[in-house]
């Protein structure tokens, strides 16, 4: 165990114990759901869970972190609760989380809601949109703006609790295997990017397909794909996709933060005793803020090891064609919104919040990086 696991594992545990005194007197309320998988009885009644993931086994940041928030959930609930992990395609396919949690054949799921598109259109805003607000933008509207409500309110008809569950950081803009010189360039274009990023292109002409983390290498590799989104480099590096691709783009234009969730079977959750309620709520938003500490951490030297040891050649995206993106990014949430009530809704609050947050940003944030960087 590295000295950084202990003094997470150490925070989460003073936490936990505050938890554990509030709630010890609490009764368990059990239904269907905890009775399949829990043993012994009262106040220390033990849970196993089943959490599945729509990562590959082992990825770096995705895949880990549904690991480490089961070992903290385990340690910090002294084993009343534990989680079984299994990534993409041990239990379920990647892209078959939200229905596997949604019907209870499992407890809870570690996933991205922009691949939720096809079973809910409105998950997708809760990944982060094009050209919006950055993590501590996201995460203040999320915890203070309403963001977290209005993203329950998606969930619920479904049977879930979402909770966030990692966070990626601004991302890359993908990778390519020629340049893009103008908006005309994307048309024809065969990419993976799911969710809005994907909409984007495809108002641009692009022929936009949605793949699994693990199938990406083989698919640009082989022709079957152009171009590529996944995260940035601390997470690309290990999928090996320099080896397929030799472009890689920036801003992440579609994905400025790149959000990650944690999904609980409704029924399920409410059956937990309070106390171990309020643990799962406490580890994801420990987990949520550590996964997007450790991609700022490591994304510096896996960007390094493309450049220098693998020729990487780093693009920017020209001006124009980040223009035409905003167009079109703009046009698209607007048909969603008006389309959609709820989608709307969610639209009017996010847009709102960060046209407040921006000038402050601009004050505080943006001016400093003007003035450290000059």
């Amino acid at each position: 165990m590295t000295e950084q696991r202990r003094r997470f594992l150490k925070m989460l545990a003073a936490s936990a114990a505050g938890v554990a005194a509030a709630g010890c007197a609490q009764t368990p309320d059990r239904g269907m759901a905890a009775s399949r998988g829990s043993q012994g009885g009262g106040s220390g009644e033990r849970y196993h869970w089943r959490l599945v993931t729509a990562w590959p086994p082992g990825l770096p940041g995705f895949g880990t972190t549904a690991v480490t928030l089961a070992d903290t959930l385990r340690e910090v609930s002294g084993g009343r609760l534990t989680l079984q992990v299994y990534a993409a395609g041990e239990l379920v396919p990647a892209f078959e989380v939200f229905d596997a949690v949604s019907r209870g054949s499992v407890e809870m799921g570690h996933s991205a809601p922009a691949y939720w598109k096809g079973q809910a259109p409105t998950t997708q805003l809760f990944t982060g949109y094009p050209f919006g607000m950055l993590p501590a933008e996201f995460n203040a509207w999320m915890a203070y703006g309403g963001g977290m409500e209005l993203w329950r309110e998606c969930y619920e008809p479904y049977g879930l609790v979402p909770f966030p569950g990692g966070n990626t950081g601004a991302q890359m803009g993908g990778w390519f295997r020629r340049e893009i010189r103008s908006v005309d360039d994307f048309s024809g274009l065969k990419i993976r990017m799911p969710g809005l990023g994907g909409d984007v292109l495809r108002r641009l002409g692009a022929t936009v397909v949605n793949l699994p983390g693990g199938e990406l290498f083989t698919a640009l590799q082989s022709g079957l794909i152009d171009a590529t989104e996944w995260a940035s480099p601390y997470n690309d590096l290990p999928l090996g996709l320099y080896q397929a691709a030799p472009y890689y783009y920036f801003p992440g234009w579609h994905e400025p933060a790149g959000s990650i969730e944690i999904i609980i079977n409704r029924k399920a959750l409410e059956a937990l005793p309070g106390e171990l309620q309020k643990l799962i709520q406490t580890a994801c938003t420990a987990v949520n803020h550590q996964m997007l500490s450790e991609f700022m951490a490591r994304n510096v030297q896996a960007l390094r090891v493309l450049v220098e040891e693998h020729g990487v050649q780093l693009r920017r995206f020209p001006e124009e064609v980040l223009k035409g993106l905003h167009k079109a990014a703009n046009e698209v949430l607007d048909e969603l919104g008006d389309a959609n009530p709820l989608a709307g809704r969610i639209l009017r609050s996010y847009r709102e919040f960060q046209d407040g947050v921006a000038g402050w940003q601009a004050i505080s944030e943006g001016s400093y990086l003007s003035a450290r960087d000059s």
